[in-house]
This record gives C-alpha cells, structure tokens and sequence, in this order.
C-alpha cells in the first residue's frame, strides 16, 4: 500500500509538473528590480457549478509521463482536491487572491443541489474565496434567493418538496463569507444590486477586482426572477468602475467577466489568441487600457492566451482546472510591472492522500444526507445515452428529454401534447449505465436535469413554429446557436449556408410524416424557462391555450420507468429525420448556458 501511494505522489506530482512546464505564456524582462516588486499569485476558477463530489467532474487531459509528447485523461475535480491544491499553490506566499468567474452555483449535481446549494458557499468558505462574480446560474432561483444565499438564513420549504435548506449539523446557513460582484447589474432605480469591485492591498500596492456577468443573462433564466434588473454592457460597466478606482490612485486591475468564447490559446510561446471567437474577445477589445489581465467564464473552455497585449484565461469547468497567474506589482506607479505576468491551468487531480480532510468532511455529510435519495432506482437503460449532438444539432439526452415531456403531456387532461422541445442547456449530462441490469438513478437524472422546472402545453401556430426554428440561429442565438431538441415524430430539414433567419428549408417540417402547415394550430410543450421566452425563444412567450405540467424531471423519471428496459431505442431516433448531415452547427459546445 506505501508503495502505490508513493507512487500516487509520483505520478501526481509529474503530472503538475509537466503541465505547469508546458502551459505558462513567456515573461518579457521588466525594469523593476526583482527586490523592489510585491509578488501577486492569482488562482482562480469559473464555472464549478457545486460539483463537491471526485467523479463528477470528469477528466482532463495531461501530459503523459510515460510516453514523451503525449497525453492521457485523467478523472479531476472534487472540492476537497481544489482546495487542497489552493492551499498548496498559496503556501509561503505573502499575497494571494482566489477568485470564482461565475457560476459557482446553479445547474449542480444532488449533493450541492439538494440543499439550495448551501454546501458549495460553505465549502468555498473554507477554501478562503476572495470574491466570485456573479454568472447567469447564480439567478437560476431569482434575484431574492440569491441575496439569502450571499446574506445567510433558512430558504422556505422548497415548492418542488425536495431541496432542504439549514441541512448542517447546527441547522442554520451563516451564508457567504466572501462578496459576490456584479459592476454591470442595476435595478429599476440605476442602483447596483452588488458590489461593483473590491480593493486589496498587497503592501504598497492596492489591486482591484471589478466583476460583470454576461449581460444575456435576462435569455438565460426565468424572467420572474430578475423583474426590474438590468444587465449592462460588460465593457462600459468595467470601464466605468476603472475610471471611479483610477480617480482613488489605483492602478493594478484584474477584470473578472462571466462571458466567454473560444480561442487556441498559445501557451508557452505568449502568443496572441488564435482562432478567436466568442463575445469575451468583444470584450476585451473595448476595455480600458489600464485592465492588466482578464478571468473569463461561462461556455467552459479552456485558454490562456493573449488578446491585444491583454492576458485572457479560463480554466474550463467543475474545478477540473485551476488557473495560476503570478504578476509583478511595482510599488513605484502601482501597477503591474510589464512582462511580468506569467498564467498556467493546473488539473485537480485525484489523489487521495492530497486532500482538504476538513473541506471532504463538509461534502460527505451532505453527499451521506443526499445518498437514499440519490441511490434510488429511477429506471433502466439497455445502452448509456450521450450528449454527443449529431450533425444536425439534436443529440440522444436531447431526444430523450423531449420524448418524456411529449409522453408526460400527451393526453387530453394533461394538454393534448403532439410536438416537444428541449432547450439544450438545461441538459447538464448524460445518462450512465449502471449496475445491476442499467439502473438508472434518481441522482443521475437530476444530474441529466437539475433546474426543477415544470412544463407547460400550449397552442402554436405551424407559421409560429417555423418562426421557432428559425430563432435558434438569430437574436439571442445568432453567435451562439443553440438547436432545439425535438420529440419523436417531428423533423425538418435546415441549410446551414443560408441566411440566419432562412435556414429552415421551405416545406421540411413534418409532423409524423406530414407537412406543418402554416395555418394549423399544434399543441407543444416545453420547460417553463423556454415557456417564457428563455435562450431567445420570444415566440414561445406568445403560445396560447397554455396548461401546466409536472416537473421535468417527474416526467423523465415516469417515461424511464415506462418504457424500461426498452430505452434508448434506435428505431425511434432514425424517425428523426430532419437534418442534413453537414457539420455541427453550434460554436460553442451545445449544452452549456
């Protein structure tokens, strides 16, 4: 036993090692003696959406070290190894900032998600977060719920009858000991609902932290929880906040915004962005000079690259990564010395003699509360069932969501359903296939589909649902695109060479063979996030007749369990006949929002 966890160490340590080597941007040589400069360690994550648990998070891959020039996947992530690793990246240092990019909640397996959450603000507490900047999932439960969440005390029961709030042995929730930032949201009246920034001092120096969210979040969540707020441009409101900091004599700023995109990031050469796309290099382009280094976040990619001169870096998703950025700070002018700001992404690896035993105490009481609930049988699978989308856009989760909903709604008293559709960020994974027999459990369905939200049937017009379609590659979704996951029966044929808003081949869409046609009227079902115009579908938010549902993932469960052990059944995808096999249309990977 010595010898394997020996060679744990080993090869943990090799690993780091190999990739800290490989993935820094160079240093250029400065004019400030090394003596005179205050060292600044930046570490930082995005996205880690409460994934406390190893094996949620899934891989990485690292330089091999047994095979020179090559790479292996390696399982990464869990709470008590990224905090294990903070703890050890900031150990000697003088001056360190832990900074979250967004998203630290929200869309969360069922140990985070079973208890609003309250699990991950109070591991994060331990860990010593300086500050997270709000992303689009810290609104999933309404303005009002993330304030208690940051604030502190019990939720009220939960209307879907199972989050439980004050699960903790003391049966209360302190909240967060760290401060959420969000420069660019404002309420009805022009007031920030957050602090726009904070300011640190690393001995002579002070160093500012400005946070934004994607200001697409009002497409991103239900809109009865962000009533009267404003989500502004992210550049502007940065710039703003630098110019108040820069009137105080500040100098240093890193800028923390939950948007993203996706680039081939030059590392160790500390070349510019290559192949860059996506919003965040909008971004970028249009912020203050004075902005030293940017933290993004949001489609879970992972770069670190340069955008202009600026240093940009993301450290892909669930605490798989964690991003290392040393700097320089000259106590002469304040700012951060030129060239001396170098950036890795280091992998939390799982190595279980390298862990926080007081952060993995506070998640396997919560995952021990979770267990008879998440360990239950929800239903069985003859095969695993992927998120991998096709060429057309849908993929077998999508396809099986869809299915459920349309089952779950199909009769008269429950709305009369004949078409579903699933947007394909509320799908948050796949189905595994598990023993005995392809079990499927209730903690992977929740998995599958965390939101809680309830469907909704309502009229569309065949005209409507043509306009439908078409917005999957226009407004909201035009940088974007996100394709809509239909149920059984339905399909149609879409050109990704015409114009946005001309896609959809004329005459294409079918119902159970036959044409839509622009006058019928066709009952449909959705989630209630896409119900209210959620991710850009405004024409759903005009659908009449609407009746309520049940919960979506009741409805998973209910179709898994009718139709087990016969799912996924192949026959039923080849029904779907719709899309031209052409490449797959989505920039950014499908499933993330």
């Amino acid at each position: 036993m010595r010898i394997i966890v020996r060679m744990r160490h080993v090869i943990f340590a090799s690993l780091t090692a190999l990739l800290v080597a490989c993935a820094p941007l160079e240093r250029e040589p400065s004019g400030v003696p090394a003596g005179e400069a205050v060292s600044l360690r930046v570490l930082a994550f995005n996205d880690f959406h409460g994934h406390l648990r190893p094996g949620e998070a899934g891989t990485v891959a690292v330089p091999d070290p047994a095979a020179p020039g090559g790479v292996r996947r390696v399982e990464a992530g869990g709470a008590a190894a990224l905090a294990a690793l903070i703890a050890e990246r900031r150990a000697g240092r003088d001056h360190v900032l832990v900074l979250s990019g967004g998203d630290l909640i929200g869309a969360s397996p069922l140990t985070s998600a079973l208890f609003h959450d309250e699990p991950t603000i109070e591991v994060m507490n331990r860990i010593g977060v300086d500050a997270n900047v709000v992303g689009n999932h810290e609104f999933d439960r309404g303005r009002a719920e993330l304030m208690r969440l940051i604030a502190g005390g019990c939720a009220p029961p939960a209307a879907d009858g199972v989050r439980a709030s004050c699960a903790a042995p003391r049966g209360s929730y302190a909240g967060a000991r760290f401060p959420f930032l969000a420069a660019n949201v404002r309420d009805a009246d022009g007031r920030a609902i957050l602090p726009a920034s904070i300011v640190r001092r690393m001995g002579p120096v002070r160093v500012a932290v400005i946070g934004a969210v994607t200001r697409t979040t009002p497409t991103l969540v239900a809109p009865a929880g962000i009533v009267g707020l404003r989500f502004e441009d992210e550049a502007e409101a940065i710039n703003r906040e630098v110019r108040s900091l820069r009137s105080q004599g500040i100098e240093s700023f890193i800028a923390v915004i939950h948007e993203g995109g996706r680039a081939a990031a030059q590392t160790g050469v500390g070349g510019e962005c290559v192949q860059a796309s996506g919003p965040i290099f909008d971004i970028v382009d249009r912020l203050d000079r004075a902005v030293d280094l940017v933290l993004s976040g949001h489609p879970h990619q992972s770069y670190l690259c340069r955008r202009n001169g600026v240093p940009v870096a993301q450290s892909g998703a669930y605490g798989r990564l964690l991003a290392e950025i040393d700097l320089r700070l000259d106590p002469a002018t304040g700012d951060v010395v030129p060239g001396s700001l170098t950036m890795s992404n280091l992998p939390v690896l799982h190595d279980p003699a390298r862990v926080d035993a007081a952060v993995a105490a506070i998640v396997e009481r919560y995952a021990s509360l979770a267990r008879p609930r998440a360990e239950r049988e929800g239903g069985r699978l003859r095969e695993p069932v992927g998120t991998q989308a096709s060429a057309g856009g849908d993929s077998p989760a999508g396809r099986l969501i869809a299915d459920a909903q349309l089952a779950a709604t199909r009769g008269k008293a429950a709305g009369a359903a004949q078409i579903a559709f699933m947007n394909p960020g509320g799908i948050r994974a796949g189905l595994p296939l598990r023993e005995p027999a392809g079990v499927v459990t209730y903690g992977d369905a929740f998995a599958m589909q965390p939101f809680g939200n309830s469907l909704v049937t309502m009229t569309l017009s065949g005209a409507q649902i043509a306009a439908l379609l078409e917005q999957q590659w226009t407004g909201a979704n035009r940088e974007r695109p996100r394709i809509l996951q239909p149920s059984a029966g339905f399909g149609y044929a879409w050109d990704p060479g015409a114009a946005p808003g001309a896609r959809v081949v004329p005459g294409s869409i079918r119902l159970e063979g036959r044409p839509i046609e622009p006058q019928s009227v066709y009952r449909v079902t959705v989630n209630s996030f896409l119900a209210d115009g959620g991710d850009g579908f405004t024409v759903l938010a005009e659908g009449e007749g609407r009746l309520g549902g049940p919960q979506d993932l009741d409805a998973l469960i209910g179709w898994l369990r009718a139709g087990s052990p016969r799912m996924p059944d192949p026959a039923s995808r080849i029904e779907r006949r719709a899309r031209r096999e052409i490449s797959a249309p989505d920039p950014l990977p499908p499933l993330v929002r």
